[in-house]
């Protein structure tokens, strides 16, 4: 198959039939048996976007992952937000993360597996934070396994090239906006490419192993158990997969693997963790589920400036009721001008809420940006820090706040409205998680809706802002 757009109904007809057998009981069974707690880091929220009943943790002392790991639920997610910092302290921050599991692991007699969430769209310091993660551990592992497949987001792995759903096609990842990233751009769509651009050379295409569709659906779990023991130690292993069966299928394989020794580290997106955390699927969130309070506006905060969420913000304003306050990048820059924009759109915010509007604060859409990776990042970070600054001077409780982009929800929660532990409820939509703040944050027990900046289409924060507003009389 070459590395071209690709029509996506044909293509997935043309793959052999899926495996026979739903794995998901025996799944469940195997998760229990080897008794291993799954710890997820994410590098931002947007990866607790296929779980529930899971709790989020934004602190990671050797004291807090104590706790974690005597519970009784089989994973825990710690938020990182990693994506927004520059190399050196993404790598820092895996390593004494790492750390800290072991000697928590060590205090506790609790055996866990770690999963290293990234994006689903290629995007994020791959291969320095499982580098570091594995140093901080001081394990050796046995592989690296690449599983960037997020079939709830139209993400397909497929003969090793990774590819994005756009409408009725399956688009190559590198010629998608995002692998446009300035800050994680690429040029590759074949993972095995992908793994010797990132790595720079360290480790050629060639040196790339795979499991690859046919593995999966013709030889089951066996099969891919087998090829998972016949890896090469320390390599990288892309496992393709085009449905969910393909990865729960995988999965049961992988976990007879664990059960024979085999110790792997998982570089993924979301997909595959309530697949290894052995979750029962549940049915989207309703709004009877979120008790949320009878009257008074949402808040709609975004920071994502991909085209995609540009096109929700604009159906969104076209929406009654709700009121748009933009504000200006460029102020958030200049030392002199913050305080002052902070201070406008806060004000403009809070009387909106008290109106009961809904309220919409957006980051104005020309992109202020640089080709260099550091300088991006600063520039995020400042327009990231300027938005925290205005959620906090709001005095007014929101109904309940929906972040847009992965940085700016992840600073919201920890800086702005001082989450330490959350718990994730499930979805609204399709790759779109809701929380339960804790007790401890600004507003205990609001729904906190983590909106990812490239999950949706045009109309769905509308929606989802529509079908959370009060009952009318």
């Amino acid at each position: 198959m070459n590395d071209v757009r690709r029509p996506l109904a044909a293509t997935l007809a043309e793959l052999v039939p899926e495996w026979p057998d739903d794995p998901h009981v025996a799944i469940r069974a195997a998760v229990q048996d080897s008794g291993k707690k799954v710890v997820v880091l994410d590098d931002d929220p947007t990866g607790t976007q296929t779980v529930h009943g899971v709790p989020v943790l934004t602190t990671w002392s050797v004291e807090t992952l104590q706790a974690e790991l005597r519970n009784d639920l089989s994973a825990f997610y710690i938020l990182t937000n990693s994506r927004g910092m520059p190399l050196a302290a993404a790598r820092a921050l895996n390593a004494e993360i790492g750390r800290n599991l072991v000697t928590a692991a060590r205090e506790t007699g609790r055996e866990f597996v770690v999963v290293s969430r990234g994006d689903s769209t290629l995007r994020g310091h791959y291969p320095g934070e499982v580098e570091a993660l594995a140093e901080g551990m001081s394990r050796d592992f046995d592989a690296t396994l690449l599983i960037p497949c997020f079939h709830e987001g139209g993400r397909y792995t497929i003969d090793d090239i990774h590819y994005v759903a756009e409408g009725e096609w399956l688009v190559p990842a590198a010629e998608t906006e995002f692998a446009r990233d300035q800050a994680f751009g690429y040029r590759s769509s074949n993972l095995r490419d992908w793994v010797e651009e990132k790595t720079e050379g360290r480790v050629l295409a060639t040196q790339v192993a795979s499991i690859t569709i046919d593995d999966i659906r013709m030889g089951g779990p066996e099969r891919v158990q087998a090829r998972l023991s016949e890896l090469e130690h320390g390599s990288v292993c892309v496992v393709n997969a085009a449905s969910t069966r393909d990865l729960a299928v995988f999965t049961l394989g992988l976990l007879g693997a664990e059960k024979g020794g085999g110790a792997y580290l998982y570089r993924t997106a979301a997909s595959f963790v309530p697949l290894r955390s052995g979750l029962e699927g549940r049915s989207l969130l309703t709004t009877n589920e979120l008790g949320l309070p009878a009257g008074g506006g949402g808040l709609i905060v975004v920071g994502s400036y991909v085209p995609r969420t540009t096109g929700q913000i604009g159906y969104l304003l076209s929406r009654e009721g709700v009121l748009g306050v933009e504000v200006a990048v460029e102020r958030l820059l200049v030392d002199e001008r913050v305080a002052d924009e902070v201070t406008r759109v806060a004000r403009e915010a809070e009387d909106g809420l008290r109106r009961g509007q809904d309220v919409v604060i957006y980051t104005s859409r020309r992109l202020v940006g640089s080709a260099d990776r550091e300088t991006s990042l600063g520039i995020g970070s400042r327009v990231s820090e300027g938005l925290v600054a205005i959620v906090r001077s709001i005095a007014a409780r929101p109904r309940y706040l929906l972040a847009k982009g992965g940085i700016t929800s992840s600073d919201i929660a920890t800086a702005a409205l001082g989450v330490r532990r959350a718990l994730v409820l499930g979805q609204i939509r399709p790759g779109v998680p809701i929380w339960s703040l804790g007790p401890e944050s600004r507003f205990p027990g609001m729904p906190y809706i983590v909106f990812p900046g490239n999950v949706g289409t045009t109309e769905t924060v509308g929606e989802i802002v529509t079908d959370l507003r009060p009952p009318i009389d």
